[in-house]
Formats: C-alpha cells, structure tokens, sequence
C-alpha cells in the first residue's frame, strides 16, 4: 500500500483510541457519580416538603418585600402590639404605675423614656432596658424599674440638680454640677444660678464655685466666671470690673484681693482691671475717666509746685 494509504490507516486508528479513551471516563465518572450521590438518590423526601419549600419562598418574597419598602418598624409595632394585647388578655395589663423621685420631669416624659403606653404588658416589658433608656435622659442620675406581678409597675428615678448657667459661643444653658447640660433653654427658675463662661468651664466650675463660697461678700459682686484657656479663671463683677486669678494658688489671690476691698474699697473705685496673675504684686487698670481725672490731678500738682518755687525764688530775692 503506497503512503497515502498507511497516513489515512494511522488517523483512523488515532479517532478510534480516542473514542475509546472518551467512553472510559464517562464510564468513570458515571461510578465516581452513582458511588457517592447514592445515599441523597435512595433519600425519600417527607410528604408536604414542596409545599413548605413553597410556603418558605413566599415568607422570603414577603420578608424582603417589607424591607425595601421601609415597613420594617410598623410590622414590628403591630407584632409587638399583638403580643401585648394577648398578655393583657391573659391578665398582665399594667394596672397601677408608682413613680419615685420626679421634681423637674413630668410622669409623662417618664413614662415615654420608658416606653409605657395604654397597650403595654407587663409580661413583655424589658425591665433593664427600661433602666437603660431612663438613663439616656440628661436629668436622670440614677433609675430602678420593677415589676409586681401581675399588673404593678414600680419606676424610682434620681434626678440631677441644676448647678449654674454655662454660656458658650454666644448660647447658655444649664449645667448639673458633674457638667451634664440639662436645658439648653434657661427658664425663669434657673435664671440665679451663677454664671459660668467658655470651653470646659461645665467640667471644672463645680471646684471653683465650691471654692467661691468661702468669700460670700465677694461672690454676691460676681457676674460671671470666666475660665480662660481651659486652665485659669477671670471673674466679671456686677460693676464691670474684671479680675484676673493666676492659675495656681487661686485661694491666695483671693484673699489678698478681699482684704483690699474690705480695707481700701478696692472694688468700689473708678478701675476696670484688678490683675492678681503675679504672686508678688497687685496691678490696678483705671478707667478712662478716672485715668483722665489722675493724669489732669497730676498736672495740677506739677503747676502748683513750680508756682511754689516761683515763690520761694522771690522771697529769696527780697
């Protein structure tokens, strides 16, 4: 046979190895196949398993439809109103609420900090995290939430008492005396509260007043205090008068600046700035006024003495 007849004899052959190479991994893999599937294709399904498979597919569908469109919350309301309704039903209505401790909060924002509404059950009610959303609230130190079964809901709370105004940027509010703002509003009740001004000043007053007290003549002629830097106080009196405390040694400056006024009317004269920041001198600013009244006094006194030697001059003459 010439060689064109051994070249198509050789490709013939080739196909055929491959075909059989071909049919013998299929017949592999379909062992490897019926080995290992065999136990979940002899596993017999539950009667119903497509209808809750189903029923499972419809409650995803829905789930997810609630989530897009935002009805999450009031799904969850009305959930949650279902389960109250059922509890107060089987006889765990809230029937009676004692509250302890109020002064400046009405039963009513206690009631809504909790969570209490007509609706509620005391069965369901989240005793801690009642506590933990009264304690959220500015005016609230301290919280207990009990319940008495089968209808008594006990709530004692601590409230936090208003120290002193604390003004900042220009807005004044009022402070507790751990620096917790309680009001950003002043009513007229809290309008004598002292006054304390600028950054940290809600943080570091408590000290400083409690230190204040001790000069009662003193604090009754204070306006305003005024933390400076953060790390300093100035005090604004009633008149005008600005003091300037040093840093450290505050009680020192003070005393000093009470015996002055008590000895010297300090406070009562025409000044503007008393400046206590240096331990070894007091300096005195003067108002412009009285600054002009003692520059044109000292002219007049230099105007006398040259007449004075005028005078004597002559009379030496003579």
């Amino acid at each position: 046979m010439d060689g064109r007849g051994r070249i198509a004899e050789s490709l013939i052959d080739g196909v055929a190895r491959a075909c059989r190479h071909a049919a013998d991994l299929l017949i592999g893999w379909q062992r490897f196949i019926r080995r290992w599937m065999k136990p979940v294709l002899e596993l017999e399904l539950p009667r119903g398993i497509g209808a809750a498979a189903a029923s499972l597919l419809l409650l995803g569908s829905a789930g997810y439809g609630v989530v897009c469109g935002g009805h999450g919350a009031t799904l969850m309301q009305e959930l949650r109103d279902f389960r109250d309704a059922s509890a107060n039903t089987a006889g765990f209505r809230i029937s009676a609420i004692s509250i302890e401790g109020e002064h400046q909060l009405t039963r009513q924002e206690i009631l809504s900090a909790v969570g209490v509404t007509p609706r509620s059950s005391l069965l369901f009610l989240d005793a801690v995290a009642a506590r933990t959303s009264l304690m959220t609230h500015p005016w609230i130190a301290d919280a207990a939430v009990l319940k008495l079964y089968p209808g008594r809901l006990h709530i004692a709370i601590t409230e936090r008492k208003p120290f002193a105004l604390w003004q900042k940027d220009g807005k004044v509010s009022v402070i507790s005396s751990d620096g917790v703002v309680l009001e950003t509003i002043v009513a007229m009740q809290f309008a004598s509260l002292p006054l304390v001004v600028g950054a940290g000043a809600e943080q570091k007053s408590k000290d400083f007043l409690a230190m204040l007290v001790k000069y009662p003549a003193l604090r009754e002629q204070v306006y305003a205090s005024v933390l400076v830097a953060e790390r300093r106080w100035n005090l604004r009196l009633k008149n005008g008068v600005d003091v300037k405390l040093p840093e450290t040694e505050v009680e020192r400056a003070l005393d000093i600046l009470v015996a002055l006024d008590r000895d010297k009317k300090l406070l009562s004269r025409d000044i503007t700035v008393v400046d206590l920041r240096l331990p070894d001198r007091v300096t005195v600013r003067l108002s412009d006024a009285a600054a002009q009244a003692r520059e044109d006094a000292l002219r007049e006194k230099e105007k006398e003495a040259e007449a004075a030697k005028k005078l004597r001059r002559k009379g030496g003459a003579a």
